[in-house]
């Protein structure tokens, strides 16, 4: 049973997004003038054309964004023959689930968004993973020590994984918002899956960094170690057992996967993971059976929403925490003209009201089936402008910064601790925008790189691990996210559709784990108010602070500005990359730029129905 909770949305401010790039001439000085709007389009003229780069087309008719070029080829041939953004949508990551299976696939779950043009309502689909019914809160507590399991361990056994939820959140968004059927869509997937696709350098590294897990684990072995080593840069992976998995589903739905042999099978290998003779690993038995998986649903329900600069900006509401946090963010940064001509200040003031931000989802949001998460507080302006009256324009705050308490109206600071973040970068996210303006921000993963490390055996798919999102032991006495049976752990998934006049503009996400949260507010922010197109907000440096001591920063940030910004009193460390993006937009005249990484990840894919060419 699909639990459903519609919402209406609201219609923009019927502000008029501007044709001109916009470069910002007012510095960093006060509250910004309300509602104004400085969204700008890539201008298309006469003259002698500059053909996209890879990871970006223009054009008319429906778009595509994802980290893959088949998985976006898919999506796009979905729409071509008349399907609408929600088909292409599952065609698309069922596709993801064939190329990139240890950042996504049917043994993990994710979040749904999607913005119906014909009603202007957005709805959601949470189908994260839940922890099994019979799962103790203790479960991550070592009785031999009475201590907290290492977290590496913990990851690589049955304790993690999840109730998967990707396939219910398949037939739902079909069901709800599609016009082809789950067997339609799986059909290319199980192609692909067949005639097998090119092996990049990304998917042979992630092997290779994974390359010792997987090899205690014999199932995983026969699959992603052929001949004991990762596959060869170039060679084609084939993925015949996933092939029949899905021809199954095709078949006889989705209850061929939550009852019957595969969900034996898959509670088989929670419960006594079977690992290779010699491994290392603990390997610890988990709680999932057959009768969880036959018993999950996901939840339809109600966006998060605020108003951006006259933007209607909708994301997804807990049990993640990326609607709130991106939200709460941009609600602080609502109260600074932010500039280009400034840059090194709007960062500062980004970074500083993302680590105000993440102060209070740490401490506010969970599950709200269990905890009462005060989302409408964390959503409203008043609360984030009390948030912004103890961030200083000209230094950086003392981290961790305190969660400030939900009747805030001041300036008062306490002391905090920095929460452990154990949500790994991994992940994937796709964008779809079909020509009737319909469109679909969809995040979905299996949590770490290789998720588990569990395959089930002979049907083609990994495990997730997304219990460990789950804080092992309570960090405060009111810690919203500690294990229950049946819970939803929470996540920092942000897939975001931002309207204007009730009418598609954006439609951003990203893996990262926490990191999606600052990866989507930064791109919102550089393109609306930094005066970059998507593709330059895309592909610019990144920089996340999540309430710690130190920003994690890829090197192209710190050789950029991290001399800038030390003057404002912010460390950093470095991080390799941050997120993965794939973005759509769509200016009022209805043209659409597809926008994925030029290089994270190996670079993605953006592909529009009807290309033009555009003048650089």
């Amino acid at each position: 049973m699909v639990h459903i909770t519609h919402t209406s949305a609201r219609r923009g401010a019927g502000i008029v997004l501007s044709a001109a790039l916009v470069v910002g001439a007012v510095a960093v000085a006060g509250p910004a003038a309300a509602g104004q709007s400085t969204l700008a389009g890539a201008p298309v003229a006469a003259g002698r054309p500059a053909p996209p780069a890879p990871s970006t087309s223009t054009g008319y008719g429906g778009a595509v964004s994802s980290v893959d070029a088949e998985a976006s080829k898919v999506g796009l041939e979905v729409l071509r023959k008349g399907g609408n953004a929600a088909d292409a949508a599952v065609a698309t990551a069922a596709a993801l689930g064939v190329t990139e299976p240890y950042s996504a696939g049917i043994g993990g779950g994710g979040y749904f968004v999607y913005f119906d043009a014909a009603t202007g309502e957005v709805s959601t689909i949470d189908g994260r993973e839940t922890a099994p019914a019979g799962m103790p809160t203790t479960a991550f507590i070592d009785p031999a020590t009475g201590a907290p399991y290492a977290f590496p361990a913990a990851v690589s056994s049955g304790l993690s994984v999840g109730v998967p939820g990707t396939l219910a959140t398949w037939e739902a968004a079909l069901e709800q918002f599609g016009t082809e059927s789950l067997k339609k869509m799986l059909k290319p997937s199980i192609v692909l899956a067949t005639r097998g696709f090119r092996v990049d350098a990304t998917f042979a590294q992630q092997t290779a960094d994974n390359q010792a897990r997987f090899a205690a684990f014999p199932d995983t072995a026969e699959l992603f170690l052929p001949n004991g080593a990762p596959p060869v840069v170039g060679s084609t992976f084939r993925n015949l057992d996933l092939a029949k998995t899905y021809l199954r589903i095709a078949l006889r739905g989705t209850d061929a996967f939550y009852e019957g042999a595969i969900a034996d099978e898959i509670a088989a290998v929670v419960q006594d993971p079977i690992t290779t003779p010699g491994a290392t690993l603990p390997a610890y038995p988990g709680y999932l059976t057959a009768d969880d998986l036959a018993d999950y649903t996901v939840l339809e329900q109600a966006p998060t929403h605020i108003d951006y600069r006259g933007l209607d900006v909708y994301g997804m509401a807990p049990s993640s925490s990326g609607g709130t946090t991106v939200g709460e963010s941009l609600n602080i940064l609502e109260n600074y003209d932010l500039s280009a001509a400034h840059t090194p200040q709007a960062l500062h003031l980004y970074l500083e009201a993302t680590a105000h931000a993440f102060a209070d989802r740490n401490a506010y949001v969970g599950d709200p089936a269990f905890v009462d998460v005060p989302t409408e507080t964390l959503l409203s302006q008043e609360f984030a402008d009390a948030r912004a009256c103890v961030i200083d324009p000209d230094a950086a705050s003392v981290k961790p910064v305190a969660p400030a308490p939900l009747t805030a109206a001041g300036c008062e600071a306490v002391a905090a601790a920095e929460a452990a973040d154990t949500e790994n970068i991994s992940t994937t996210h796709l964008s779809v925008v079909d020509r009737w303006g319909n469109a679909v921000a969809y995040t979905l993963t299996i949590e770490q790189t290789g998720g588990s490390g569990m395959t089930v055996p002979g049907r083609g798919f990994l495990l997730n691990n997304e219990l460990t999102d789950f804080n092992f032991a309570p960090t405060t006495p009111t810690d919203p996210n500690t294990v229950e049976p049946g819970k939803r752990p929470r996540s920092s998934m942000s897939p975001t559709i931002v309207l204007e006049d009730g009418e598609v503009r954006l439609v951003v996400g990203s893996p990262g784990g926490s990191m999606i949260i600052t990866t989507v507010t930064q791109v919102l922010m550089n393109r609306i108010d930094l005066g970059m197109t998507l593709p330059q907000a895309v592909a610019a440096p990144r920089a996340s602070q999540r309430n710690s001591v130190a920003v994690a920063a890829e090197q192209a940030f710190r050789t950029q500005y991290e001399s800038a910004l030390a003057a404002y009193g912010h460390q950093f460390t470095t991080a390799a990359e941050i997120g993965a993006v794939a973005a759509i937009e769509v200016d009022e005249n209805g043209l659409m730029t597809a926008a994925a990484e030029p290089v994270r990840r190996g670079g993605g894919t953006g592909l529009v129905l009807k290309p033009v060419k555009t003048v650089r």
